[in-house]
């Protein structure tokens, strides 16, 4: 059992030095208060040694993964310094003052990147401790505005994982119901299963006033319990007081106070460690199977991936060929699938594609044809000299038939007005075309020139069918230029159109109802029984009467 805890420690360093924590959550306890709750100074009572940086504001501003083991002489390591020994306790708060800078500035600024500290003395017990920056309010210096909110993203980081302990450190001078700690705590954990309560400041208390209900698990119970610590003063750490005297007077403090003489032996710095080590302990055991399952699926996993290069030669032409043909084809189904559409990989933001394309054919174009100048003034004017020029020096009969060249003229220079619209669409559908391109591209931006000379080929080679297509869209046009074909059924030619239009009037005329309403007959011979009531509808063509107005 005593081996688990550096178990744990050595896997952390590995992670560490890896950058990553390879989606494996280690059993581990975090250090969670608000400014100047006492934090620091319970880590270091834990270690009988200052070395943790002190000053106003946030002053942890990094994650401090603090590994205590215990051992015959006392000295720490850096994880970032390999291979050098701290044995001055002054030179560790100057190293971790300056890699906190060195990741976020001089200027209170804060990082997710954590320092890893290992302590090795006689004094303390195995434990790992994961010291968190102190929840702040208000920025200072050059912190940005949501400072706040970034804290709290990094602690929630941290605490929501299932195997990690919650050291919620709250000073006893303030209402516990505002505890910032515990409020964060109950939000990741409910229940209160997995948090510690530390309660530091009893001595600051007001007189005639205790925390005897909150020790004693009363108030706001938690099933691990809270702990009652004293820690030093200002003036005593100003003062330079020595730990062990600080630890001699809080055991005297608690042995000496009414509230809590009952219960001194569970209170203290010396018994937070050992109940510390002994929850953490007991909290790898149990999480030990779920995790040892977990890290064998992710070993399995990672061996298999492995597998698939374990007879892997880089300068093997033939896999090269492969690969490049493998994702030659992707592209290609990728980029099938944006045109012809696809139920994988929805654009739900803005139209593309396919469907962008199918809107410029049915919603752009007729806009464009629709938005083409029409002046009527002007084209009667082109029709009267297109007459009176086809017929040159003859005199304009009026009443006589329009002639053919004349029509022929007109209409032809309003279809050649298309070829604007149709060669706008072209252009809008290469365009999309083009930028469809480049979004299939983006996978092979692990290679830089495979994917610039894929999207040169393609977009040139589209380029090439645009001309085409545009030569093919004007040849249409020019067909319908060349010939005008009056013999269609849709061209109704002068007579047929006097006469469809009299049809069309008459028609329009004849479904008119002038009146329609109830009236009444009286005195029809045909009709026997005097007077009776008829629904009448008087049209242009006729006069009807009914039963009723159904």
């Amino acid at each position: 059992m005593e081996g688990l805890i550096p178990l744990v420690n050595r896997l952390q360093d590995a992670f560490a030095a890896l950058g990553q924590s390879c989606l494996l959550d280690l059993p581990q306890i975090a250090v969670v208060g608000g400014q100047s709750a006492g934090k620091s100074s319970v880590l270091e009572n834990c270690v009988s040694r200052d070395f943790l940086p002190r000053g106003s504001g946030i002053v942890t501003r990094r994650p401090l993964v603090l590994q205590l083991i215990t051992a015959k002489t006392e000295y720490a390591e850096f994880l970032h310094c390999k291979g050098r020994k701290f044995t001055d306790f002054d030179e560790v708060r100057q190293e971790i003052e300056v890699e906190t800078d060195r990741i976020t500035g001089v200027n209170k600024g804060i990082s997710s990147i954590p320092i890893n500290l290992r302590i090795y003395s006689p004094h303390v017990l195995s434990l790992t401790l994961i010291d968190l920056p102190g929840i702040t309010k208000v920025p200072v210096g050059d912190q940005p505005p949501d400072i706040e909110q970034q804290i709290r993203d990094m602690i929630m980081q941290f605490i929501s994982r299932e195997n990690c302990l919650i050291l919620a450190v709250t000073p006893a001078n303030t209402d516990l119901a505002n505890s910032d700690a515990l409020k964060l705590a109950k939000e990741v954990d409910p229940q209160g299963l997995r948090t510690i309560g530390v309660i530091t400041k009893l001595d600051l208390m007001d007189e005639g006033t205790d925390a005897r209900e909150i020790l004693e698990n009363k108030l706001l119970p938690l099933r691990r319990g809270y702990i009652g610590v004293v820690n030093r003063s200002q003036k005593d750490i100003d003062g330079k007081k020595d730990i062990k005297a600080a630890l001699l007077a809080e055991r005297k403090f608690f042995l000496s106070h009414p509230a809590y003489r009952h219960m001194a032996d569970r209170m203290g710095t010396p018994y937070l460690q050992k109940v510390l080590n002994q929850q953490l302990t007991n909290h790898i055991r149990d999480t030990l199977p779920a995790f040892r399952s977990k890290l064998q699926s992710q070993l399995l996993s990672i061996e298999h991936e492995v597998e698939v290069y374990k007879n892997f030669r880089p300068e093997d032409p033939t896999r090269k060929t492969k690969a490049l043909l493998q994702m030659v084809q992707q592209f290609s189904v990728d980029f099938e699938k944006r045109i012809e559409g696809s139920g994988d990989q929805v654009d739900t933001l803005e139209l593309s594609g396919g469907a962008k394309i199918n809107r410029i054919f049915h919603e752009r174009f007729p806009f464009e044809l629709v938005k083409m100048e029409f002046n009527e003034k002007e084209l009667r004017r082109e029709i009267s000299y297109a007459i009176k020029n086809i017929h040159g020096i003859r005199q304009v009969l009026p009443g006589l038939f329009t002639p053919d060249m004349a029509f022929e003229a007109i209409v032809k220079k309003q279809i050649v007005k298309l070829k604007g619209p149709c060669l706008k669409s072209v252009d809008l559908v290469m365009q999309e075309l083009i930028n469809t391109v480049k979004k299939c591209t983006k996978k092979l931006a692990t290679y830089p020139r495979l994917c610039e000379e894929t999207e040169r080929i393609v977009a040139g080679y589209i380029r090439e069918r645009e001309e085409k297509t545009k030569d093919q869209v004007l040849l249409l046009i020019d067909i319908q230029v060349s010939y005008i074909n009056t013999n269609h059924e849709d061209f109704i030619g002068f007579a047929n159109a006097q006469q469809r239009s009299s049809q069309v009037n008459k028609s329009a005329v004849g479904n008119q109802v002038i009146r329609k309403g109830w009236l009444t007959i009286n005195n029809i011979g045909i009709m026997k029984g005097g007077s009776k009531e008829y629904w009448f509808v008087l049209t242009a063509e006729s006069l009807s009467w009914y039963k009723d107005d159904e």
